[in-house]
């Protein structure tokens, strides 16, 4: 057993001499390299070692005529909206109609106690009456005083006439001239008395029409027809100048409105087909019927309405809408919205292969949204669009492209 014990000693001794102070050796005995200098040689070669290009899918895109359309945010609004209020003084009389109901041009909201008011018509009307009556009167005066001036007026030749050749006195020739005269007074005495009757009969048409009108007041009717907004006057109520009989909406016609900023305002004409789409998914047809020619002075944008049929009065005052107005037609891009990037100084834009398969950055604007993608310009007529691996590389970037067809 000691020679065994002794005989292992010995070969550990031996082997841990080789492993210490004679590993070159060994290793090169063994055909091995020393594990040192392998862990150098990889950095050297990767330091060696070129570069390779980033891999990414590019979309090979040609532009396409599409018809471009302004895009908005607007809400609904009533074609007229009227707060009818009284003119004059007195109670209501009538039942209340409630909101919400139906009125057609002239239907009776409030009806007002008419009080003396139609007893002052009649007064006015009769003293109407008197003053037309006094009419016949004054042309039967101002017609005898112009015949008193024509037989004034022979008596005047024939007493000058006489004068002059000796058969008549210079008396008689002066009493025809003060007869003259007064008949010209009476002339005028009569038309001024016809004038005075006329002015009468003026004032007391004045007075009937007055009289009449705020007979009329007494009752206030529906300006056009729509839809109470606010419950007319209570029954009982006193009512003034400028107290609310009710609120009246026109919901037919109804009125798109949105603010279009100045970059667009000139796509836009008055007469151009838009559409829109209201919060509750219902999708409506009009035209544009005003076009705003002053900016908002806050936020520079220019009002556009545009007038919507609504019969069944499906659309309410006051939704939301996304509208979408006709303009002119231009060259865009269809390309996945993920495609979109932005650069170092937050401008919306796409990476694109150029020559060489360099990295360009080519900003872009929206056009239009879709379900397949989203519509841009500001492309050329063709370009390759990186869809895949567009956040990992920045312009001046080479990279290896894979391209696939619009159609995948």
């Amino acid at each position: 057993m000691r020679l065994i014990s002794l005989i292992n000693a010995v070969l550990v001794t031996v082997a841990l001499y080789f492993l210490v102070f004679e590993r070159d050796a060994l290793f090169a005995f063994a055909g091995r390299e020393d594990p040192a200098t392998q862990t150098e040689a990889p950095a050297e070669a990767a330091d060696t070692a070129p570069t390779k290009a980033v891999r990414v899918v590019a979309l090979r895109s040609t532009a396409r005529e599409i018809d471009s359309a302004v895009l908005l945010r607007g809400q609904t609004k009533a074609n007229r909206q009227v707060q009818v209020l009284a003119e004059t003084t007195s109670t209501v009389i009538s039942e209340p109609l409630r909101k919400g109901a139906f009125v057609e041009p002239g239907d009776v909201m409030c009806q007002l106690d008419p009080g003396p008011r139609p007893a002052q018509l009649e007064q006015a009307k009769a003293a109407l009456l008197e003053a037309q009556s006094r009419i016949p009167e004054a042309e039967a005066k101002l017609q005898e005083a112009n015949a008193r001036v024509a037989e004034a007026e022979i008596n005047l030749r024939a007493a000058r006439k006489l004068s002059e050749t000796g058969f008549g006195s210079e008396t008689r020739k002066i009493s025809a001239e003060a007869e003259m005269a007064a008949a010209l007074a009476g002339v005028k005495s009569a038309e001024a008395q016809l004038k005075s009757t006329q002015a009468s009969i003026e004032a007391a048409e004045a007075a009937v029409d007055a009289a009449q009108l705020e007979v009329d007041r007494l009752t206030i009717k529906a300006p056009f027809r729509g839809l109470l907004e606010s419950d007319a006057a209570e029954l009982g109520s006193l009512m003034q100048p400028g107290s609310l009989c009710a609120t009246v909406i026109q919901l037919d016609p109804i009125k798109l409105v949105g603010f279009v900023p100045e970059t667009s305002v000139n796509r836009i004409t008055v007469g151009a087909p838009a559409q829109a789409q209201l919060v509750t998914g219902l999708q409506v047809e009009g035209r544009v019927t005003f076009l705003s020619r002053s900016a908002d002075e806050t936020t520079r944008t220019f009002e556009v309405e545009i007038t919507v049929p609504n019969p069944e009065l499906l659309i309410r005052d006051g939704q939301t809408a996304s509208i979408q107005i006709a303009a002119e037609g231009a060259k865009a891009h269809l390309l996945p919205q993920s495609a979109l990037t932005l650069n170092n100084e937050g401008q919306l834009g796409v990476r694109t292969v150029g020559s060489g398969n360099i990295v360009n950055f080519l900003p872009v604007r929206l056009l239009r949204d879709s379900a397949d993608g989203v519509w841009v310009g500001g492309l050329p007529e063709t370009a390759d669009v990186i869809v895949v691996g567009q956040e990992f590389v920045t312009a001046g970037v080479a990279v290896e492209p894979t391209y696939r067809d619009a159609s995948q």
